[in-house]
């Protein structure tokens, strides 16, 4: 069976190539067992037609930051249900922060709790995820 310190260590490893990651331009900051942090630098370009960032990319570093702090533990598992609500709007040039804390991480299922923040700590938005084990 494969520690939390070997799973850590190869999250690690390959978040430095993963393609989502390079594309939007999201970086692991910290990753812990049933914790991480992603960053991501807001582009001009993630706006939408009413000149507000795409949900979408919002959820996006929701649910890295949920990938990453679910699959930290010793065994890997995949999103079943992802839940988010946008709280606040996120300007063009924010820095957002996406937290997972795995709240239970049982033997069949997990459930964990993601907030995005932006550089001065304002709420953007707050998910909720459940994974099963592969």
């Amino acid at each position: 069976m494969t520690t939390e310190a070997e799973t850590i260590a190869r999250l690690k490893t390959a978040s430095a190539t993963e393609p989502i990651s390079q594309f939007l331009g999201m970086k692991l900051v910290e990753l812990t067992p049933g914790y991480a942090k992603i960053a991501l630098q807001l582009k001009q370009e993630y706006q939408n037609f009413n000149g507000y960032v795409f949900g979408g990319i919002i959820g996006a570093i929701a649910d890295q930051a949920f990938a990453y702090g679910s699959n930290s533990l010793a065994y890997a598992s995949v999103a079943t249900q992802f839940n988010i609500n946008f709280i606040s709007a996120a300007g063009a040039e924010d820095l957002l922060t996406a937290e997972c804390k795995v709240l239970r991480s049982g033997k069949r299922s997990g459930v964990s709790e993601i907030t995005v923040t932006n550089q001065t700590g304002k709420m953007i938005a707050k998910a909720t995820g459940v994974t099963v084990r592969v």
